[in-house]
Parts: C-alpha cells; sequence; structure tokens
C-alpha cells in the first residue's frame, strides 16, 4: 500500500471522526415525514418544539405530535402532564416512547404525549425571556376623536419560578367630552412546586376614569394547582389573600383585606390562534357585604416573522363603588404586536 492510500485512509477516518463528533454535540429531531433536523432544541412549549439550525438563521419550529424521534444531548428541565419535573436528556426509546435519562443517571420511560415542556437548563439570559407588545390608534374628524392602546408583557422563566411583567393603557380624547384613561399592570411571580402546585405573588394596579379611580393597589399571595396541562391547554385555579389599597378622585382613601379565588385556562394549540381566559373573584374580608370581580380575556393570531393580531377584553366589576361613579367598567381594544 501507498503512503498517499495510507494518508488517504487516514484523512478520511479523521474526517469520520470529526463528523460523529460534531454531530454527536447536536440535537436530533425525525419528522414523521422522514425530515431530519440536526441542530439544538431550545425548547418545547404549547406543543411547539424550537430548533436551531447551523445552516438557516432563523429558528425551526414544528409540532411536537409531528416528531418521529427525537434525541438530545443537553440536559432540559422536563414537565409532565402529571405535575412532575425532571431534569435530564431526551430520547427516543426502543418502544417509540420517550427515554429520559436524569442528571443523578436514572432513567424513565414516558410517553410521547405526557410531555408538555422543555427548557435548556443551561441557557442564558436573553434565553429565558419573552416579551410581547401591541399598540393600536385610532383618529377621527368627528369630534376630534384621538383614541391610543397599547398593551405589553415582558416575562422570565427560571428552573422553578417565572416571573411576569406587564403594562397596559388606554388613552381617548374628543372635543365637548371627558378624557377617558384607563392603565393597569404589574408584577406577577410564580414558584413551581411538585405534582403542579404552585404560588403565586403579584403587585398589581389599576387606574380608571370610569369608576373615578386614581389607583388601586392589589397585594396577593396564595396558592393554586395546575387541573390541567396537557400539549393543548393547561387550567389552573388559584386563591389567598388580597390587601387592596385605593385612592379616588375626589373621595377619601379605602384599604381593605380581601380574599380571592381565580382561574385561568389557556388554549394554544389551535392552529395559529391562542385563547387566554382569567377570572379572579374578590370578596371582602373587612367591608362586609362588598366584593368585586376582573374578567380577562385575550385572542391571538399569529402571523408570520413574529408579528400577530390581539383582541383583548377586561371587565372590572365592583358592587360597591364610591358615590358617583359606576360599578362596572370594560375595555376592548385590538392591535396588531410582535414578540419576542
Amino acid at each position: 500500500m501507498s503512503f498517499n492510500n495510507i494518508k488517504k485512509g487516514l484523512t478520511f477516518c479523521l474526517f469520520i471522526l470529526i463528523a460523529n463528533f460534531v454531530n454527536a454535540q447536536k440535537d436530533t429531531l425525525v419528522l414523521k415525514n422522514k425530515d431530519v433536523i440536526i441542530g439544538e432544541v431550545k425548547g418545547m412549549d404549547r406543543s411547539v418544539i424550537t430548533i436551531g439550525t447551523d445552516y438557516s438563521k432563523d429558528d425551526f419550529k414544528v409540532k411536537w405530535e409531528g416528531i418521529s424521534t427525537i434525541s438530545t444531548n443537553s440536559s432540559y428541565i422536563i414537565t409532565l402532564k402529571n405535575g412532575n419535573r425532571l431534569h435530564g436528556t431526551v430520547k427516543t426509546s426502543d418502544s417509540s416512547d420517550v427515554s429520559i435519562k436524569t442528571v443523578d443517571g436514572k432513567s424513565k420511560i414516558v410517553k410521547y404525549e405526557t410531555i408538555v415542556f422543555l427548557k435548556p437548563i443551561k441557557t442564558g439570559f436573553i434565553d429565558r425571556l419573552h416579551a410581547a407588545a401591541d399598540f393600536g390608534f385610532s383618529l377621527t374628524k368627528a369630534q376630534n376623536l384621538k383614541q391610543i392602546t397599547l398593551r405589553s408583557t415582558v416575562g422570565y422563566l427560571a428552573e422553578n419560578w417565572s416571573a411576569d411583567v406587564s403594562y397596559n393603557t388606554l388613552f381617548s380624547n374628543q372635543d365637548k367630552t371627558d378624557k377617558i384613561k384607563r392603565t393597569d399592570g404589574g408584577l406577577t411571580f410564580n414558584y413551581l412546586l411538585p405534582k403542579d402546585w404552585y404560588i403565586p405573588a403579584s403587585v398589581t394596579f389599576l387606574s380608571n376614569s370610569e369608576q373615578q379611580l386614581d389607583l388601586r393597589m392589589l397585594e396577593k399571595l396564595g396558592v393554586g394547582n395546575y387541573l390541567v396541562h396537557s400539549n393543548r391547554s393547561y387550567w389552573g385555579v388559584a386563591g389567598g389573600l388580597t390587601y387592596n389599597s385605593e385612592t379616588y378622585y375626589s373621595t377619601p382613601a379605602r384599604k381593605s383585606w380581601e380574599a380571592y379565588i381565580g382561574t385561568e385556562l389557556n388554549m394554544y394549540n389551535i392552529g395559529d390562534l391562542n385563547l387566554l381566559t382569567r377570572f379572579a373573584a374578590y370578596p371582602s374580608l373587612t367591608e362586609s357585604g362588598r366584593w368585586r370581580y376582573d374578567f380577562n380575556f385575550d385572542a391571538k393570531y399569529d402571523l408570520p416573522l413574529n408579528f400577530y393580531i390581539k383582541l383583548g377584553v377586561t371587565y372590572n366589576y365592583d358592587n360597591r363603588p364610591v358615590a358617583g361613579a359606576s360599578n362596572t367598567d370594560y375595555v376592548m381594544q385590538t392591535g396588531i404586536g410582535w414578540k419576542l
């Protein structure tokens, strides 16, 4: 055998070793249509798995049910339908189920449909962020009507907790009519517990001219559980205590303790449509006979390039408003937005 043949053989073997090493550092998805995607699985949420590749500047998004086999080399936070959370790698087993090898060396076989969430453990700050904002503006010649709306949210997801900040506002002005102002938002923190239990804590605010409410600050602490947590939806209920501090335009301030019970239903595997419904009731513990409730509904339709169209409805009710104020306030907002 000549030296040149030996050199060619060694070069070929080295190429194969390098190729195998490179692929060993990658995650692999085989789709049910037999397509293969090799890259970095960046997570799976709401029945959509995201994978980045070297050959595309944009990440690929694939429906979870469209995957035939999966193999990952990185470790993930893996949430199951029953609320259990595991840390480890994910690989399709011989039985076409999924084998999870945890960081402590143990293995667990689960069904595909029982995995509802994947998140890489070793990710940067930006990777854990999600954000969205939508804006609306209208101008009408009749009575010089001007209206501006803004809905925005920024969230952060860690291993055992999540935090979200929101800010929404509506301003309307027209000739011969009082200005209409409405602003709400706040900070919400959830600490995740086993079996889909969680501890919610939040500080939120509301200001609206319809109820002569200059500022309502709510400080809430409770406990909740996800009754349904699947690749198509989640449904959670929570309850606890609230401290309510209110100031008004022309009447004395009110401070009270309230109980609260709330529910949230999110349906997200409806093609490009997402539906989110929230409801919370607040019976007062220190003002006899008073109770309030808040209702929110958001419908979002995803467009290309991370844009979306959104419709939002918010309704607030207070059975004992201050003198001269309405016991209800509601707003419907539409707009186009972009998400990170």
